[in-house]
């Protein structure tokens, strides 16, 4: 066995109405004074109200930054990071989506350290401490909760990641509450994200080992034996908080073994277009696992046994068997299958495929070399 590393959060908490007892958390660790970083959706759906009086009532200064957009830019990150300090918040509480989680991330580093951000884009180039930090994933998808990956939105139409173990939090929390009533399609396009995350880690070329593999087969297990049931019946507890745990799972997976193509391609996307993170990756998923299968097809088959219980047959016709399975999993659950059903033209597909060779950190992963012409021609199948 080659040596590696594991890195994962310090405590993973989880319950149902577990994000009731966040005050408690906040006290034991040593903050009186919190900043609650969210969106504008969770903000208006009333999820984060409870949160921000219960804060209150246990005699806590409480500010809250609720203007967290999707893929959020590096404006909203500063904003967030500047509300930290002028409030004097002594904790950091990302609450909601993805997009809320990293936001939360970035504001506990800028806050506490005299970094620019722009100087810690890429792999552990952070020097400096954090705030303390708590997450609560209202959404079960990004598995942010437990991984030290930030993603910001740099200029117009590009994406950049801070990676590195001080944005690991000190606890996350995975309340299924918190997700109950979630859209179906919304339902679908992070679990979909989430099961990507299992796949990739998986497969990656770097820094795969027994630790993220076994995290990653599980979550995969996981969501795909309740991603259907949870869009199906939107108050299915049991069917959230198994969505909850394999999104996690698969965070602690990729957090150590990272993703790759499928999140290179998805990236632009989402950057030009605007297409939800989870849908981007959904769109993109089908072609480069096909990609992909000279270099996988023994995992891939592994993985199938995840996905589809009992499957029988050679390794070759469960890898296939996997892929034409998740290939149509998005139409299945009502998400857009192709490319063109999200605005996305022949015409863009050289802007898109140049964009996704700057995504040098993700490239390098992938278990089969992809040029330019290979991220065009992928592009050109998912259209």
């Amino acid at each position: 066995m080659q040596a590696f590393a594991f890195h994962a959060a310090k405590s993973v908490l989880v319950a149902p109405g577990t994000a009731g007892q966040l005050a408690d958390h906040v006290a034991r660790l040593g903050a009186r004074s919190v900043l609650v970083v969210t969106d504008p959706g969770v903000a208006g759906a009333g999820l984060v109200d409870p949160v921000l009086a219960a804060l209150r009532q246990a005699g806590l200064a409480v500010s809250c930054f609720a203007d967290v957009v999707p893929e959020p830019p590096v404006d909203v990150v500063l904003r967030a990071a500047e509300q930290a300090r002028a409030s004097q918040a002594e904790c950091v509480v990302g609450f909601g989506g993805g997009s809320s989680l990293d936001a939360a991330k970035l504001a506990a580093l800028l806050a506490a350290s005299p970094v620019r951000l722009e100087d810690v884009y890429g792999v552990d180039k952070v020097r400096g401490e954090r705030l303390p930090l708590i997450l609560v994933p209202t959404t079960a998808g990004t598995g942010s909760e437990v991984t030290p990956i930030a993603i910001v939105t740099t200029g117009e139409n590009m994406k950049q990641g801070v990676v590195s173990p001080v944005l690991l939090p000190d606890i996350a929390l995975l309340d299924a509450d918190l997700t109950l009533g979630l859209p179906a399609p919304v339902t679908a396009a992070t679990g979909i994200d989430a099961m990507v995350h299992a796949i990739e880690a998986y497969t990656s070329k770097r820094l795969k080992n027994p630790m993220s593999d076994s995290l990653a087969r599980e979550a995969l297990r996981l969501l795909s034996a309740h991603i259907r049931r949870a869009c199906a019946s939107p108050s299915d507890r049991e069917a959230r908080q198994a969505m909850l745990v394999g999104a996690c799972m698969a965070g602690m997976a990729f957090a150590n073994a990272p993703v790759a193509a499928v999140h290179a391609l998805a990236y632009p996307v989402g950057a030009r277009f605007h297409v939800p993170h989870g849908l981007s990756n959904a769109l993109v998923l089908g072609p480069v696992l096909r990609f992909n299968l000279p270099a996988a097809l023994p995992l891939y088959a592994e993985l199938a046994e995840q996905v589809l219980p009992g499957l029988g047959g050679s390794p070759e016709a469960r890898a296939a068997t996997l892929i034409e399975t998740l290939e149509t999993l998005p139409a299945e659950l009502g998400l857009p299958a192709r490319l063109g059903e999200v605005g996305i033209a022949a015409g863009d597909i050289d802007t898109l495929a140049d964009d996704a060779m700057r995504q040098t950190r993700l490239l390098v992963n992938n278990p089969r070399e992809l040029g330019r012409d290979d991220a065009a021609a992928l592009y050109r199948q998912a259209l």
